[in-house]
């Protein structure tokens, strides 16, 4: 369970502001008629200076649902958005909000303006919730979804004293059962490749390989580390570097099964057999995974499950908006094949 929410004004708070009464507050704020002009600016006047934001969960109580939810997608690189991950995970919400009868409106917030204009949509009562996907460190409109009050579940998490609900994958652990299962292996020389070191997700991923090595006595010092951002060429990228700064490298952990196709390529390219001279592992457990040359290895996240999870997280959180957020993290599972 999370902190508890942020307080905002409520109706009454509003209706004193202005000198009315709650009823006339909530015509307003319905664009009722009956309200003359100049009440009608008055309320509107302190809700603004009071920051009002309209309780969508009790409208949604009143019959007054938007019967829509956005996806919203916050990674500023549009090229992303063609990674499997982003098609995989649409899909598997797409699925599980199937039988609700909402509608799943897919959503670019990419800066901003972007971020702005999305605010003042949900704060519209457009939406009747949020699912936010690839979410950095960085990113405030979680934060300014729950001052607002949108019910809001994310995909991943900011950090580890995130707060808003969100829905996860154990990639600490993932990570350390791939690497254990390489020094299983006698794989000794191991390198990784991150994905963008500004997500809690490559983060905890790292820290994995590294507590793995760690327990077995070993040190991945930062020249075994390369950083990627997911993509194939990425992986192509980073195996070039740790290449040409470890040749005796025998064993490499991908932040992605995208990222590793990558770096299978660059290792072929090199005449180093995988898994003979480099065993490889990925992470996610995509179709791609059984496509490559050989097998990818792979940590497979449960993405249906965690679709799943984050739609009955948003429905519970637009019925009733408790005062704790809720948190669930999911396992994952080593999947291994011809790669390591």
């Amino acid at each position: 369970m999370g902190r508890r929410r942020p307080g905002a004004p409520t109706l009454e708070e509003v209706a004193a502001h202005a000198g009315v009464g709650r009823g006339t507050v909530s015509r307003v704020i319905n664009n009722e008629a009956g309200v003359k002009e100049s009440t009608r600016q008055a309320v509107r006047r302190a809700i603004e200076e009071l920051g009002y934001v309209p309780n969508l969960a009790a409208r949604s109580l009143a019959g007054r649902r938007a019967d829509a939810v956005a996806l919203v997608l916050t990674e500023p690189d549009w090229r992303l958005f063609a990674e499997p991950f982003f098609s995989e995970i649409v899909g598997w919400l797409g699925d599980a909000l199937a039988d609700t009868g909402m509608q799943l409106l897919l959503t670019l917030v990419r800066s901003e303006t972007e971020r702005q204009r999305f605010l003042e949509y949900a704060r519209g009562g457009r939406v009747d919730g949020a699912l936010l996907v690839s979410v950095h460190a960085d990113d405030p409109l979680p934060d300014m979804l729950a001052e607002a009050r949108l019910p809001t579940v994310l995909l991943g998490r900011r950090s580890g004293d995130e707060y808003v609900s969100y829905v996860d994958a154990d990639n600490l652990g993932g990570a350390r059962s791939a690497v254990s299962h390489l020094l299983k292996q006698g794989r000794r020389a191991i390198a990784t490749i991150t994905g963008p070191l500004d997500m809690y997700v490559a983060q905890c991923r790292l820290r994995g390989y590294q507590d793995a090595l760690a327990l077995a006595g070993l040190k991945g010092g930062r020249t075994w580390v390369a950083e990627g951002d997911f993509t194939e060429e990425s992986g192509r990228r980073a195996m070039a570097e740790l290449l040409e700064r470890h040749p005796e490298i025998d064993g490499v952990l991908a932040a992605s099964d995208t990222t590793a196709a990558g770096a299978l390529h660059t290792l072929r390219a090199a005449g180093r057999r995988v898994p003979e001279d480099v065993a490889v592992i990925g992470f996610d457990d995509f179709p791609l995974a059984q496509r490559t040359e050989p097998r990818l290895t792979t940590v497979r996240q449960p993405l249906e499950e965690m679709g799943r999870a984050m739609i009955r997280l948003l429905l519970e959180e637009m019925e009733e908006q408790s005062v704790a957020w809720r948190h669930v993290i999911l396992r994952t599972e080593l999947v291994v094949r011809e790669s390591s």
